[in-house]
């Protein structure tokens, strides 16, 4: 079976609820899936996995935020070529414009994205299937 990642930096727990959310419907559809904080994976463990779900909020000027996830996904995103990725995230200004620049990004850096999701301020519970939603497409992209 081909494991997946689900990476995110959370501040308030808006992203993190969704990250979890994306795990459940990875592993609802099969998927061998892990949930890790920014924090404690790095891009050299990515080796390890055959597919990808990224969270991170909208910060600042609608950017990723700045000081852990940012670096870490620079050097991800090296990796990206011909993986399946999904993109999630809230965010409380802005239209969710961080979101159309990193799917941009990511489509830049050759990854097949499966899917992406932006939600405003707090997930609902339709966000959340959305979200469980996100993690079943990914398993079925890796298949």
């Amino acid at each position: 079976m081909k494991k997946i990642a689900v990476v995110y930096w959370s501040g308030g727990g808006n992203t993190e609820a969704m990250a979890k959310a994306a795990v459940d419907g990875a592993k609802k559809a099969g998927g061998d899936a892990e949930l890790f904080r920014v924090d404690a994976f790095s891009a050299q463990d990515m080796k390890d996995y055959a597919g990808f779900l990224f969270g991170c909020p909208a910060m600042g000027a609608e950017v990723l935020e700045e000081a852990e996830f940012e670096p870490f996904f620079q050097e991800a995103e090296t990796k990206l070529s011909g993986i399946p990725v999904g993109l999630f995230g809230s965010y409380g200004w802005g239209g969710g414009e961080w979101m159309r620049q990193w799917e941009a990004r990511v489509k830049d850096d050759g990854a097949n994205l499966v899917g992406s999701l932006a939600v405003e301020n707090a997930p609902t519970e339709k966000d959340l299937a959305d979200c469980t939603a996100l993690g079943e497409s990914l398993v079925k992209a890796l298949a």
